[in-house]
């Protein structure tokens, strides 16, 4: 049973297939329901298209170093969909994952499905993930996440917080900027990064120097690693870098972390000039590690010279408290981030932050349960559409064997109801 039509399920159906183990995929809507309704109208992806490929199709267009709008991804699943042919059942929407006789029970509209193996593919952007101080939000602004923001048109009339400096936040932040509202970004921990370097997008050194396939088990802290913010990018047909400094030419507002608020008043952290050091330090650790690797493969000559940029610009003496009653700020932007929903799921696999236990998708202590198109779960890309085929290539190969030493048949599922 794989549970979600979207890239990553589809991968895994397409495996299943080549391996002649019986499935069935369900999904909620429609395929690729998540890119379909839960994204803001403007999105692009972050990787360039030439980029966006899953087993047996890839991007085929006439602007491969463009970024796909969101109905193009839908329509690139949609043909993947198509492509796999798997048993998908689409407006199925499971209500429960339970053990039984040895395997799971999945409950999905009304019916129960015997099983001998799940595949979670449900995605890691289902519920946004609300910090503490949240609650305390003054009743009088509107408060929305990234789930629901669709266009800056739909809020109402006045300044904007952005909550959150990550890809989401800047790229929400920039678009109600230019609207015509006076926006403030709260920045916390993220991930500096130029669109484009020494004449490569950055996802090309990426991918051609092999940082893209660094394995889970290959990296020092991996839990570390697979909370690092997505990093500041934004795909734009002129491949321009988003990031603090651009921001605030524009007019955006920088403030520290958001640290509490005590009625109206809410305090800023006062390291935001230390977080952004940071950024520009692991930057350049970045590049440098290009650079070797371009000197040592020989491609100098090929690309142009190395380049640094200039470090992140923090005021004197950076703002520490916004007054929230006072009418400048109508409207508060989450954009921190996001969780996996994990409801439904009756198996006791989940640790104490609500994140399923697992090692590289073969999720701890319940045998036959995987999970796929989370961050890191593999490889450094396995959270990207092109990250899907390996991962989807590696547990499935591990599931083919783990049925194959049960004595029922390989892959069994039975429904009633």
């Amino acid at each position: 049973m794989v549970i979600g039509a979207g890239h990553a399920g589809l991968a895994v159906s397409n495996e299943l297939t080549q391996r002649s183990v019986d499935h069935v995929v369900l999904e909620r809507g429609e395929v690729a329901n998540t890119w379909r309704t839960e994204r803001w109208d403007s999105l692009r992806l972050l990787t360039p298209n030439w980029q966006t490929r899953l087993p047996g199709l890839e991007y085929d267009g006439d602007d491969p170093d463009g970024f796909m709008t969101m109905p193009e991804v839908v329509d690139f699943i949609a043909e993947y969909g198509r492509l796999v042919d798997g048993p998908v059942r689409t407006h199925t929407t499971v209500e429960a994952v339970r053990p039984a006789d040895g395997g799971y029970e999945v409950v999905a509209n009304g019916q129960v499905w015997a099983t001998d193996a799940v595949v979670l593919a449900t995605g890691g952007f289902n519920l946004a993930k609300l910090p503490p101080v949240a609650k305390d939000l003054p009743a009088g602004l509107d408060s929305i996440t990234p789930l629901q923001y669709r266009r800056p048109d739909d809020l109402r009339e006045g300044g904007v917080l952005v909550v959150g400096a990550s890809a989401g936040g800047i790229q929400i932040a920039e678009e109600i900027l230019r609207s015509g509202r006076s926006v403030t970004i709260a920045v916390g921990e993220h991930v500096r990064m130029p669109r484009v370097y020494r004449g490569k997008d950055i996802q090309w050194w990426m991918e051609r120097s092999g940082l893209l396939d660094e394995r889970y088990d290959e990296v020092d802290d991996i839990v570390r690693a697979r909370h690092v913010p997505s990093p500041q990018l934004v795909g734009t047909p002129e491949r321009s870098t988003l990031d603090l400094n651009v921001l605030s030419e524009q007019g955006v507002r920088m403030v520290g972390r958001l640290a509490s608020i005590v009625d109206n008043l809410a305090y800023l952290s006062g390291s935001l000039r230390n977080v952004c050091n940071l950024a520009d330090l692991k930057m350049i650790r970045l590049l440098d590690t290009i650079d070797e690797w371009a000197t040592e493969t020989g491609l100098d000559g090929e690309v142009s010279d190395p380049e640094r940029h200039e470090p992140t610009f923090i005021d004197e003496n950076p703002q520490l408290t916004l007054d929230l009653g006072s009418g400048e700020i109508e409207t508060v932007v989450w954009a921190t981030g996001y969780r996996s929903d994990y409801s439904w799921l009756e198996v006791p696999v989940l640790d104490r932050k609500g994140e399923i236990r697992h090692d590289g998708g073969i999720v701890r202590d319940a045998p036959g349960l995987y999970r796929i198109g989370l961050n890191f779960l593999r490889r450094r890309k396995s959270s990207f559409i092109h990250g899907a085929g390996d991962d989807a290539r590696d547990l499935t190969s591990h599931l083919a064997n783990y049925l194959s030493s049960r004595t029922r048949s390989v892959g069994s599922i039975t429904t009633t109801g």
